[in-house]
């Protein structure tokens, strides 16, 4: 597994167990990057006015291929972050429209919908989805019992960062828009993490970061907006691809120019997808069941560490799992850090986590990438165990 890991450029003295928070690319695919920023820098009028167009609709065709979507139905932009605010801000709202989310969404595109709420007089409505759950049920339940005749959209997770769970995605769409309610998909984590065909899914809306479970660089992440909805839909810099005499309705010159920028990130991506897919001999399917199998392990792990049962059933996680942590001994680093503070607690010992305090309970969230082994959660484990302890 040591050669899996001489692939990325991370420091060989931490154990680096949280992909999830800003994934982490490869060196071959910031090679490829570095390569063609020099290329930009050796004529930038040629790259930037003549050529860059034809490398984004190259790049483009190559994930709509991936994500089971019509090319000219995807923009690239910085983060999913940027793609939530682009669609949020979009919508014609008025006092008393409803905004529907659940208790596992991301933090700033929570704020982002009470941003859009204040301004709007829309209201924000949270259904509760708990964590510990025993099956998709308890995630759809809550959600489509929030829905009321008010309720403008839906913003979903596909995979919640605090819990790790997978939602039940296609059937939520699905008895969502029977209630004609469209939904918004933060896929933040989802693509390169699952399997993913977002014609199948059929959201209104689709945000997937490719710096994460795609490890591309910084900075690339994608948009899907479905035909019937891309003439109100809008990027957050309006530049020279919107068209006031056309009434805006070029979903994708808009978002490919929006100013001068760096589009290397976004260039390769292609590059990530190809290279990702050519390590194991199953390609991208065995990756991903090799990560899954991982963090299975990990999580395992980690509730024998800390004597409580798995939360949530196996099949509603993908690359990362999720465990709440009991409370601790007196004194110990659980019982008087805060979430925070524990992170440098194990970074101090040599192992990068991730833990977030969620409806007032500590998460300890590990992430399995290729790079990853299982020796590493074993001393994550004993860690846990250690930091429990007075």
């Amino acid at each position: 597994m040591g050669a899996w890991r001489d692939l990325w450029t991370l420091t060989p003295d931490v154990d680096y167990l949280n992909h999830g928070s800003f994934g982490a690319c490869p060196r071959h695919v910031l090679e490829h990057q570095a390569a063609l920023v020099a290329r930009l820098e050796r004529e930038p009028v040629d790259f930037l006015n003549r050529d860059l167009p034809g490398l984004l609709a190259e790049a483009r065709a190559t994930v709509g291929a991936f994500v089971g979507a019509d090319p000219d139905d995807l923009a690239f932009v910085p983060n999913a972050t940027t793609a939530v605010n682009a669609v949020l801000r979009s919508l014609t709202l008025a006092p008393g429209d409803e905004l529907l989310t659940t208790s596992h969404v991301y933090a700033a595109c929570r704020k982002t919908l009470r941003f859009v709420a204040s301004r709007t007089g829309a209201r924000v409505v949270v259904a509760a989805v708990p964590f510990p759950l025993s099956g998709p049920d308890e995630v759809a339940e809550p959600v489509l019992a929030a829905v009321t005749p008010k309720t403008r959209l839906a913003l979903l997770d596909h995979v919640a960062s605090p819990t790790a769970l997978v939602f039940p995605l296609r059937r939520l769409v699905a008895e969502l828009a029977e209630r004609g309610v469209d939904a918004l998909v933060d896929g933040a984590h989802a693509i390169g993490m699952v399997p993913l065909d977002l014609r199948e899914i059929g959201a209104a809306y689709y945000t997937a970061n490719a710096h994460k479970w795609l490890c591309a660089p910084k900075g690339a992440a994608v948009l899907h907006v479905r035909r019937d909805r891309q003439r109100q839909v809008h990027p957050m810099t309006v530049s020279h691809g919107y068209d006031p005499d056309g009434g805006g309705a070029d979903f994708r010159a808009e978002f490919d120019w929006t100013g001068t920028c760096d589009p290397s990130g976004f260039l390769s991506v292609p590059e990530s997808i190809r290279f990702l897919g050519g390590l194991l001999p199953g390609g991208w399917p065995e990756l991903m069941a090799r990560n899954h199998a991982l963090a299975l392990e990990a999580r395992q792990l980690l509730c024998e560490a800390l004597g409580v049962a798995a939360p949530c059933p196996a099949e509603m996680l993908g690359s990362m799992a999720s465990v709440p942590l009991p409370a601790g001994e007196p004194g110990s680093a659980v019982e008087r850090l805060d979430h925070e503070a524990l992170i440098g607690w194990f970074r101090e010992r040599g192992v990068e986590t991730w833990l977030y305090t969620w409806e007032g309970t500590k998460l300890i969230r590990a992430s399995a990438q290729l790079y990853n082994t299982r020796e590493q959660f074993q001393r994550l484990a004993s860690l846990l165990g250690e930091a429990m302890r007075g």
